[in-house]
């Protein structure tokens, strides 16, 4: 039984530095206009220092070209290729066949991974994309776990295979969507999805021979999100994935924050080893209670266990959080008073956890007292009114820069 690598998005250096502190094994992120979150993309400078900065602790870096590229794309994807190259980048994740030839002969010695956008859920299509020169393919989340055993099985021996493993669902196919183009001109596929399956919309039924008459579809005061999808959560089937043997479990969200970085991939960091180190006693609740303090949608396992499942729609288009949000961040630690980013209004008497990495129990504290950062004052209450506002507090253990603290409600 091989440990498989658990692998995080990175929309920036930082929420990369976040990602290895929690314990990814590699962060995948975009390069400027040319990957499928064109919002979150990484310059090419901090690319660069992201890729030095993983390898200086011996983690990978795997950066996006996967959009479906017009003709007109190539010039620029062409630059990116040669700067990805000469920055060392461990792989890039690509899907338009153009796009993946195009990098063969400009780069041959960089690793290809077949993005999810191929729609690769057969181990016939694995075998294309392998021969075509893929070290890795990552499937597509329609995928159930007959189907993954299926391409386990059957694929070449030294092809590897990724699977996400949490994170946001897409209504289309593998994400090959038109909506977004279709209602606000912003293209799915060419990285710039408004995400239009979330909205919320009136419906109505037209009598056809009343053109006109309008009768609405009701669900409640605020329309229906029947496009809006649940979010994929397979905690509980960790450990079904690792005895397949899967190369690489992904974490979808190069546009979340650091704090829900660092709140998820810890949860898995620790199923993952925790697994590998005594399979009988893996309980998935103590995981899942960790993952349901982060703001989210309804969670579902989408097609993995059951091919004929139909619970993952989220109707109400709602995220849940009922009890806790991001409270800050480590600066620098004192013995006496460390000094704290704090992300939401804290006051003298909040119920506080610090996240740690390699521990699923977060520690928690009370806060007792608070300090002015300039005045060093005494205060009861401070509001990030302003970018970047810190605070001065004590904590209860020895933290690390870093480190996320999320306050109770």
């Amino acid at each position: 039984m091989k440990k498989p690598e658990l692998l995080a998005p990175a929309g920036s250096f930082e929420k990369a530095k976040v990602a290895f502190m929690y314990g990814a094994d590699a962060v995948y992120c975009g390069t400027a206009s040319l990957s499928l979150r064109s919002r979150a993309e990484v310059d090419d400078n901090d690319l660069e220092k992201t890729i030095k900065y993983a390898h200086s602790i011996g983690k990978k870096v795997y950066a996006a070209l996967n959009i479906y590229a017009w003709d007109t794309n190539y010039e620029e994807i062409e630059k990116q290729v040669k700067m990805l190259d000469e920055v060392h980048v461990d792989a890039i994740i690509a899907s338009d066949g153009g796009v993946i030839q195009k990098i063969r002969e400009i780069a041959p010695n960089i690793e290809i991974h077949v993005s999810t956008q191929a729609n690769v859920v057969s181990y016939h299509a694995a075998k294309f994309w392998y021969d075509n020169g893929a070290k890795r393919v990552i499937l597509g989340r329609e995928t159930s776990k007959d189907q993954i055993q299926e391409i386990m099985k059957n694929k070449p021996e030294d092809l590897e295979v990724e699977m996400f493993i949490h994170g946001a669902l897409c209504w289309a196919y593998s994400g090959r969507c038109f909506l977004s183009e279709y209602l606000s001109c912003r293209s799915a596929n060419l990285g710039d999805c408004s995400q239009s399956c979330r909205w919320a919309y009136n419906m109505y039924l037209e009598e056809k021979n009343k053109p006109g008459n309008l009768m609405p579809v009701e669900t409640d005061e605020n329309g229906t999100y029947i496009l809006s999808s649940k979010d994929l959560c397979l905690i509980k089937e960790i450990p079904q994935i690792i005895e397949m043997g899967v190369d690489s479990l992904k974490i979808e969200g190069r546009l979340k924050t650091e704090y829900y970085l660092a709140s998820v991939v810890n949860v898995y960091r620790n199923a993952i080893d925790d697994y590998m180190t005594n399979p009988e006693g893996y309980d998935y609740t103590k995981y899942l209670k960790e993952l349901e303090k982060v703001k989210t949608r309804g969670l579902t396992t989408f097609y993995f266990n059951d091919r004929n499942n139909k619970d993952f729609q989220e109707y109400e288009g709602k995220q849940y959080n009922p009890e806790y949000e991001y409270g800050a961040q480590v600066l620098e630690y004192n013995e006496d008073k460390s000094i704290l980013k704090i992300g939401n209004k804290l006051n003298v008497g909040d119920k506080m956890e610090i996240l740690i990495p390699d521990r699923i129990t977060p520690e928690e504290f009370t806060i007792n007292k608070m300090w002015d950062t300039e005045t060093d004052e005494e205060i009861e209450t401070v509001n990030p009114g302003k970018l970047g506002q810190s605070v001065k507090m004590h904590l209860p253990i020895k933290c690390e820069t870093g480190w996320m603290i999320r306050r109770k409600k």
